[in-house]
């Protein structure tokens, strides 16, 4: 903001009325009257009726301007010395406009003088009178002259004094212009540094707002969590009463399973026996997903399973096709996602015997795990824990990794370094284990591409399963068929 003190009026007043002399008489004895015309023109106003004297002037214009300074910005003052000192030069200028006037009078009274005096000379009588009374009235004129070239003179003084009084109040007031300019411009500076320190300082306190929100919520999800858990160990829910009688359910249908297994083998074994054919090999092991197969010897006449070429086929229920299980050649077979609704069967083949056997039935799905699948389904990445128990054929050092079921890609990770990462393609394979010993129903092969595979040990066999499944429907979406070495199946098998 610009401000205007008080005291420079009174300065001003001080040193303006003085600097006039009151005894100083103009020839009009007024300050010739002036304003500020369009483009900042001086032009000169008619003459008022009343005449005021300069000291009346000066008085008014005073008195105007000790009551015009306290509404009066610096800027205005400035402006207003500026249009007195426009004023002060014009009027500079009129005095010696008038300087030279009087000059060129003095010549022609001279030159009038001389050529009086030269015709003095000629004429005699009467005329003669009228010229001495003409060389008179010239005389008169030249000390008239010369009085008004003294009031001139001292007119000139008055308007120089003036004229420097006003041009160092203009300069005055463009030195209070520069330094309230200053002033305003170090306030404003202050005034935005104090609101960016207040800025930062509510960002900051936001930050810590939102870090301790932050804190907070998570300590309170720690603390519900905690409790939750106490209170699970402590008054079981409803849902572990739940969970309890389904598994109970579940030990008593596996066993209802065997033994109704256990009596259509028997029921087999008898009808055999009446057709008199020997029976040396049965299959153990319950007819469902998520279990294993295995070839059992059950005559003393039978020869060691070791010693004997095996080989696994799944037959269709519905016209009886035989498929080949590439791969699947040992004694102990779990059965994957592509076998459920299939019936198994085996050629156990020796020297001197060709026996085959077979499920009593199609596989059956394991319980929940489709609906398990489509839960997972809706996550754009699944993450199984695994172990490699070979890799390209060889047994590594085994410890845990984590295989990333995607919807475009499977990527096998140990911590944040990538073992193999592969997009669904062709050449991508996904099945079963086929073979090896009781965890073979938790195995699965992967080979990423040609000349990479993996033998992956899963925590569960509900989990091989599920990432098997998981990994065709996926695959399935991308137009490709995922399964094992040498697998045809319809498209949309899972």
């Amino acid at each position: 903001m610009t401000r205007v003190t008080r005291d420079f009026g009174d300065t001003m007043q001080k040193e303006a009325v003085p600097a006039v002399s009151s005894d100083v008489v103009f020839a009009s004895s007024r300050f010739p009257n002036y304003r500020i015309g369009a483009n900042n023109q001086i032009m000169e106003t008619k003459d008022d009726p009343r005449v005021l004297s300069m000291k009346e002037v000066v008085a008014r214009e005073t008195a105007q301007l000790l009551e015009q300074h306290n509404r009066l910005s610096v800027r205005d003052l400035a402006s207003k010395f500026e249009k007195g000192l426009a004023a002060a030069a014009k009027l500079s200028e009129e005095a010696r406009l008038r300087e030279a006037a009087s000059l060129e009078k003095h010549v022609l009274l001279k030159k009038l003088r001389d050529a009086l005096e030269s015709l003095k000379g000629r004429v005699a009588g009467r005329n003669k009178d009228d010229v001495e009374e003409a060389i008179a009235m010239v005389e008169a004129l030249a000390v008239q002259l010369t009085q008004r070239e003294g009031e001139l003179i001292q007119e000139k003084a008055e308007v120089k004094k003036l004229a420097n009084f006003l041009k160092q109040a203009s300069e005055d007031a463009k030195k209070l212009v520069d330094e309230e300019r200053a002033f305003a411009r170090a306030e404003i500076e202050d005034a935005r540094a104090a609101v960016q320190r207040v800025e930062e300082a509510l960002q900051e306190h936001e930050r810590m707002s939102q870090a301790s929100g932050k804190q907070d919520m998570e300590q309170l999800m720690k603390e519900v969590q905690e409790a939750r858990r106490i209170k699970m160990l402590h008054q079981p829910s409803k849902v572990m009463d739940m969970e309890h009688e389904l598994r109970a359910l579940r030990a008593q249908l596996a066993e209802k399973t065997r033994q109704y297994l256990r009596l259509q083998k028997e029921l087999t074994r008898t009808k055999k026996g009446g057709e008199n054919i020997p029976h040396l090999y049965e299959l153990e092991g319950n007819e469902t997903l998520g279990s294993y197969l295995q070839i059992q010897p059950c005559s003393d006449n039978a020869p060691e399973v070791s010693k004997c070429t095996i080989q696994w086929y799944r037959v269709s229920p519905d016209d009886a096709k035989k498929e080949l299980i590439s791969g699947a050649t040992k004694s102990v077979y779990a059965p994957e996602p592509f076998d459920v609704g299939r019936i198994l069967q085996a050629d156990v083949i020796s020297e001197s015997e060709h026996v085959t056997l077979s499920t009593a039935g199609p596989i059956d799905p394991a319980a929940g795990l489709g609906t398990y699948v489509e839960a997972l389904v809706r996550k754009h990445d699944t993450e199984f824990n695994v172990v490699v128990t070979q890799m390209n054929g060889s047994p590594p050092t085994e410890s845990i990794h984590v295989l990333h079921v995607g919807k475009m890609r499977i990527k096998l990770c140990k911590g944040k370094t990538t073992i193999a990462k592969e997009y669904y393609s062709s050449s991508m394979q996904l099945c079963g284990v086929r073979g090896g010993g009781n965890a073979a129903a938790q195995g699965a092969f992967w080979q990423p591409k040609q000349g990479h595979s993996f033998v992956l040990a899963f925590e569960s066999e509900r989990e091989r399963n599920a990432a098997i499944m998981l990994a065709r429907r996926f695959a399935f979406d991308c137009n490709i068929m995922l399964a094992g070495p040498d697998d045809r199946a319809p498209l949309g098998t899972s």
